[in-house]
């Protein structure tokens, strides 16, 4: 981590390991701190943090962090969640710029709970549902465009919900009464 400044407890770095990074340089450390992440829902530990100077982005170990606080990142295209490993609720949440998912100190979670769920892509019929039956042009404009993602290839278009709700008047059975006069019998599908 670069930034000494919001580190706390820190000590100087009296040993010779260095940080290599990809290209094979060997970073000097020049100190080691603590420091804690609040959030909104929880406050995060980070110990024995590695202050490099050279570094440009501050860097996390992501199994350290999981380890130290008990959670776990689940990662999509362009956001993460960091959620507690008992309950699985988000307790974090950030986005991904310029091919890094970024942890900031402010970031809280976005994600209403109303689409909290524990499996990583619902199925079509869930979106369908959660929707609230919309017709399948939209349900596959928004999956075209990435706004929603389900696990099933195939969208059942057999919904009860969305048959009933799409009808306009209901089918009458033949009866077989004949009227003789007007207005005799009425029917109303209200």
């Amino acid at each position: 981590m670069p930034d000494l400044v919001s580190m706390t407890s820190s000590k100087p770095y009296l040993g010779n390991d260095h940080l290599h990074v990809g290209d094979g340089k060997g970073l000097v450390i020049s100190n080691i701190a603590h420091s804690k992440i609040r959030s909104p829902k929880h406050t995060f530990t980070l110990s024995n943090i590695l202050h490099v100077p050279g570094i440009k982005k501050p860097l996390l170990s992501i199994q350290k962090f999981n380890l130290e606080n008990n959670v776990f990142f689940e990662f999509h295209p362009f956001l993460f969640y960091v959620k507690d490993l008992m309950t699985k609720k988000v307790l974090l949440s950030g986005q991904s710029r310029d091919g890094l998912y970024v942890l900031f100190e402010s970031s809280a979670t976005l994600l209403p709970q109303v689409f909290s769920s524990t499996c990583l892509s619902p199925s079509a019929d869930v979106w369908n549902c959660r929707l609230g039956h919309p017709s399948p042009c939209i349900l596959h404009f928004l999956v075209s465009n990435k706004k929603v993602s389900y696990t099933s290839k195939q969208f059942n278009f057999n919904c009860p919900a969305c048959s009933l709700g799409k009808l306009s008047r209901l089918n009458l059975k033949t009866t077989g009464h004949q009227t003789q006069a007007p207005l005799e019998l009425i029917f109303s599908d209200v």
